[in-house]
């Protein structure tokens, strides 16, 4: 099990595009992908749970990945947070 902490750097937080970018990134992977905002987790292969969590801009999330491709997966989620979902 990989544990992370990362930020959300785009201003506008997680809304409906960056949204589906991870919702299709953790769909590639069999590991299970977490995200944890305000002490509350989230399954990352769910679009609907994600939109709900309601993350602004400048947040800060935990990345929980946890199975045989947990290192991969980490890896290109934390990319994503690194670079601001490309906005």
């Amino acid at each position: 099990m990989l544990k992370e902490q990362m930020v959300v750097k785009n201003s506008t937080g997680l809304h409906a595009r960056p949204v589906t970018t991870l919702v299709k990134l953790a769909g590639r992977y069999k590991s299970t992908i977490e995200l944890v905002y305000n002490d509350k987790t989230i399954k990352m292969k769910s679009m609907m749970a994600l939109l709900g969590a309601g993350v602004k801009g400048g947040s800060t999330v935990e990345i929980i990945c946890d199975g045989e491709d947990e290192q991969a997966a980490m890896d290109e989620i934390r990319e994503l947070f690194a670079t601001g979902f490309g906005e």
